[in-house]
């Protein structure tokens, strides 16, 4: 009994720890009330779209056009293997705001993405 307690606690403990870091039910109304703040959201990424040499938009949480919100990450200090990157969990920091009324975080240092 005691060599299943100690894997047991070591489960529990990352399972704990996983959770905490992915939001569940994260909705529009979270969102809103945070506009204009800065805040770290992870999700998992469906689809994203190279607009422009600079610009490549992640879509998060669901395929576009059904996306809970868009990680548009600017310029080129970003280093991502965009072509991989879907089904990859990620979490970006940057200040919540709204594009054509779609929730958005802008990144654009690399310290605002990590790929877990």
């Amino acid at each position: 009994m005691k060599k299943l307690l100690l894997p047991v606690l070591i489960l529990a403990f990352f399972a704990g720890k996983s959770s905490a870091q992915q939001p569940k039910g994260f909705t529009m109304a979270d969102f809103k009330s945070n506009a204009g703040k800065t805040g770290t959201l992870c999700d998992t990424v469906y689809s994203y779209k190279a607009v422009s040499d600079t610009l490549t938009l992640l879509n998060m949480g669901a395929a576009y056009p059904r996306q809970k919100y868009t990680i548009a990450v600017k310029g080129n200090k970003i280093k991502l293997d965009f072509a991989n990157i879907i089904g990859k969990h990620i979490c970006a920091t940057g200040v919540f705001e709204f594009f054509k009324g779609q929730p958005e975080i802008v990144a654009d240092k690399p310290e605002d993405i990590t790929v877990n």
